[in-house]
C-alpha cells in the first residue's frame, strides 16, 4: 500500500480527485436518487476488499479547484453531491461544502470515520473498517451506519458500532460484493430477527452503472 500524505491544510484551494461523475446513488438510505459523485484521492485505511484501491495514493490524482468542481456539479440537473474516496476526511472539506451549498447543493459524505469530521453535511454515512477504527465523535453524528458484511463475525461487529451512534441513525447491513451470494441470505435472516437494521445492496452494480 502506498504511503498516504497527511491531511490537507485548512485553506486548501484544490483537492485531488480520482474521478467525478453523475449517476444514481446505489447504496444505503439515499438509494435510487440522482447524485454527483466526487471521489477524492488518498486513503490509509487499506481495506483488503476495497474496489477502488487506485484511490489510495494521494498524489496520483489531478487537483481540481473548488470553482471547477462546483461548475462540474451544476452542469447537471441533480443537486445531491456525494463526497467519497478513498477516505475523504483526510482532507479539510469545509471550503468544498460551503461552495457546494452556496450553489444550492445537498452535501452527502461517505466515510470510514477514521479522521475528524470537517465540512457541513446534509447526510453523513459512516462505514467503519476494521483496519482503522472510526472516531467516536464521527459515529455520534452519523445519519447512517453502513456495515459491510464479509463474514459471519461481522454481525457482532455491527452491533458494537450500532451502540455508538445516535438514536436516530439509520442502520444498514450490506453484503461485500464478492461474498454476496453467501452473505445476503444471512443478512436477510438477521434483519428479520433484528428489525432495527435494514438491508442495503449495491444496486448500481446490478444496474451496471458507475
Amino acid at each position: 500500500m502506498s504511503a498516504a500524505a497527511p491531511a490537507e491544510p485548512a485553506a486548501a484551494a484544490s483537492l485531488p480527485v480520482m474521478e467525478q461523475f453523475y449517476t444514481i446513488q446505489g447504496e444505503g438510505y439515499n438509494t435510487g436518487r440522482a447524485a454527483y459523485f466526487i471521489r477524492l484521492g488518498g486513503c490509509d485505511v487499506g481495506c483488503v476488499w476495497c474496489d477502488v484501491k487506485e484511490s489510495w495514493p494521494i498524489d496520483a490524482h489531478p487537483r481540481h479547484t473548488l470553482p471547477d468542481l462546483v461548475a462540474a456539479v451544476t452542469a447537471h440537473p441533480g443537486r445531491n453531491v456525494v463526497v467519497t474516496g478513498g477516505e475523504p476526511l483526510m482532507h479539510e472539506l469545509g471550503p468544498l461544502t460551503a461552495a457546494l451549498q452556496a450553489a444550492g447543493c445537498q452535501t452527502w459524505i461517505e466515510t470510514s470515520g477514521a479522521y475528524p469530521l470537517s465540512g457541513n453535511w446534509n447526510w453523513i454515512c459512516v462505514s467503519p473498517k476494521k483496519f482503522k477504527a472510526p472516531l467516536p465523535t464521527v459515529l455520534a453524528v452519523a445519519h447512517e451506519l453502513k456495515i459491510i458484511v464479509f463474514n459471519k463475525s461481522d454481525f457482532a461487529w455491527a452491533e458494537e458500532h450500532a451502540a455508538l451512534v445516535g438514536p436516530n441513525c439509520r442502520l444498514y447491513l450490506q453484503p461485500e460484493w464478492s461474498k454476496a451470494s453467501a452473505m445476503t441470505p444471512l443478512i436477510v435472516d438477521y434483519v428479520k430477527d433484528h428489525p432495527r437494521w435494514q438491508v442495503s445492496l449495491q444496486t448500481h452494480k446490478y444496474l451496471d452503472i458507475p
